[in-house]
């Protein structure tokens, strides 16, 4: 990741809220322009269609929302510094993005900690001590969480059978999309390879890869299907995106329009929430229908890839400071 000064970040995001406070004119006609690596008709996608609509009812107009999906403007490595530093006004973006700044929000990568809907649900629930710590860790790069969004569990693809134990990984390069990740792939002997979420087709197509790691959901709004033969339900961590907004930016919007967004944002939170399950079915069913095969992991599959866990988890703790234990505490203790 990209790492940039504070000094700068600011300059250039006060800058952008100067925009905002600049006349009567443009305060009456707002457009919050939204970068977005995934294609629109993803249910990242959708929910974000939700907040344009909603936003725009809630303000009558005067706040209109731009959607640039598919990696149009930043790829996702870019976003929190395209953020943060107010080149654009909002973004959405994968949680261990803030990795290089914030080792700590990787927590929910850490393997099998969020191996239920019950403990993700806990942990990112609005005012949790999971998220409230890392919400506020992310305000100090310069952006103002807005929403969380749902993006479901690690899935791996693979060409010709599944990838059912960490002996089927050995020596393979596989996509992966986080620090924490690919130090549990480097660690059950596979070879990390970080590429971005909007690269990933052409990376199987080419054969960069041997294995693949994303979202169900992913699979169905890409068409892996048509590079990838198997998908294995791994379950190994939880994906989360979140919806962010230059913080200067947001501070130079009057109280109201603030509240219409806020509104906006909880009602997109909530929907992309509550569908996820359904999601993830109809991701799983539309990967068989276009031919794939679908592997669920057998207990005695699972327990060799748990017995890899622990020296992953132990690493991280001991990178990620402070705000790390505060977070992988919290959690286990939900």
């Amino acid at each position: 990741m990209v790492i940039w000064s504070k000094a700068s970040r600011w300059t250039a995001a006060i800058a952008c809220a100067l925009t905002v406070l600049a006349g009567p004119a443009l305060a009456k006609e707002l457009t919050l322009r939204i970068t977005v690596q995934l294609p629109l008709k993803s249910h990242i996608g959708q929910n974000l269609v939700l907040f344009k609509d909603k936003v725009e009812a809630l303000s009558g107009g005067e706040i209109s929302v731009e959607i640039y999906d598919s990696a149009q403007l930043y790829r996702d490595k870019d976003v929190p510094e395209a953020v943060g530093s107010g080149q654009i006004e909002m973004g959405v973006v994968s949680l261990t993005q803030y990795v290089g700044e914030i080792p700590a929000v990787d927590v929910f990568y850490l393997p099998f900690l969020f191996n239920t809907e019950a403990k993700v649900d806990a942990a990112v629930a609005p005012g949790s001590p999971v998220r409230s710590a890392i919400d506020a860790a992310i305000a100090e790069t310069g952006s103002r969480v807005l929403w969380w969004q749902a993006y479901g569990t690690v899935v791996l693809l693979s060409n010709g059978g599944p990838v059912a134990t960490p002996a089927d990984i050995k020596g393979k390069k596989v996509r992966v999309f986080g620090k924490t990740l690919g130090n549990f792939i480097k660690t059950v002997g596979g070879v990390p390879t970080l590429i971005s979420g909007s690269e990933q087709f052409l990376a199987y197509q080419r054969g960069t890869v041997d294995i693949g790691m994303t979202g169900v959901s992913g699979v169905q709004s890409r068409s892996l299907w048509d590079v990838m033969d198997t998908l294995t339900k791994l379950n190994v961590a939880d994906i989360e995106f979140i919806v962010v907004i230059n913080e200067a930016f947001w501070n130079g919007l009057s109280a109201t329009q603030q509240g219409f967004i806020e509104e906006a944002a909880r009602a997109a939170e909530v929907d992309v929430r509550e569908r996820m399950a359904e999601i993830e079915a109809d991701g799983y069913a539309a990967a068989e229908e276009h031919g794939m095969s679908v592997h669920t992991l057998s207990a005695e599959e699972e327990a060799a890839w748990r017995a890899s866990a622990q020296p992953v988890i132990d690493q991280w703790l001991k990178e990620a400071g402070p705000l790390g234990e505060t977070v992988y505490n919290a959690a286990q203790g939900q």
